[in-house]
């Protein structure tokens, strides 16, 4: 499983603990420093910390997420949009909306925003149909959400790109963005949005505060 920017930290911080107590020398601590800030898995942070002082609660936390998704309060309701078009011009759905099972949108000469982070979901199964002919379209969903790419780029994009890693929650949707990109581009990004960023940030810092505390 890839490793995220906190989770790197979350070593790092055990790392420099282990060092200040003298219990790492500082080659040491640099070489294994090094090698957390580069690593791209779990499985290479796992060993860095394996043979110091509270390795295990470290090692629990890699394997939790520091914060979770309702999503049984998400999925449900009535759509308010099953599609955009954009002509010369641009359509954007983003915030609290409600998308259907069936999204359609097409781009020619212009752009459009699908953004799912704060949205609902009809139903567990979310099929996004892209189509754009010298335009662009964007779609931005939950890292935490299960989602599948397969569009085709003609002479085009038609590309996935992940800022935040999370793994899939069971009962989270499922999103399957497909369609065409003809001399256009289509880009899918999973990231969290500002606000579920911060919150996250913030859990992960009352769980450390908390190891602190009780230790």
């Amino acid at each position: 499983m890839r490793a995220s920017d906190v989770e790197r930290e979350r070593v790092a911080e055990i790392l420099r603990d282990a060092v200040a107590e003298g219990r790492l020398d500082m080659e040491e601590f640099e070489q294994r420093l090094d090698a957390t800030y580069k690593a791209r898995t779990r499985a290479e942070l796992t060993p860095l910390v394996r043979d110091l002082p509270a390795s295990g609660e470290a090692l629990t936390d890699l394997r939790k997420p520091a914060a979770t998704t309702k999503w049984s309060e998400r999925i449900g309701g009535t759509a308010t949009s099953t599609g955009g078009f954009a002509f010369w011009g641009g359509f954007s759905r983003k915030g609290r909306w409600t998308i259907g099972p069936r999204f359609t949108c097409f781009a020619m000469w212009g752009g459009g925003e699908v953004d799912l982070r704060e949205a609902r979901f009809e139903g567990r199964e979310t099929v996004i149909r892209c189509v754009t002919v010298m335009g662009g379209i964007g779609v931005v969903v939950p890292p935490d959400v299960h989602l599948v790419v397969n569009g085709i780029g003609l002479l085009g994009g038609f590309d996935q790109r992940t800022k935040d890693e999370a793994e899939p929650a069971p009962d989270a949707p499922r999103v399957r963005v497909t369609g065409l990109a003809l001399l256009g581009g289509v880009g899918v990004d999973r990231k969290w949005s500002k606000a579920e960023r911060q919150r996250r940030k913030e859990a992960t810092r009352g769980d450390e505060q908390g190891r602190i505390t009780g230790g």
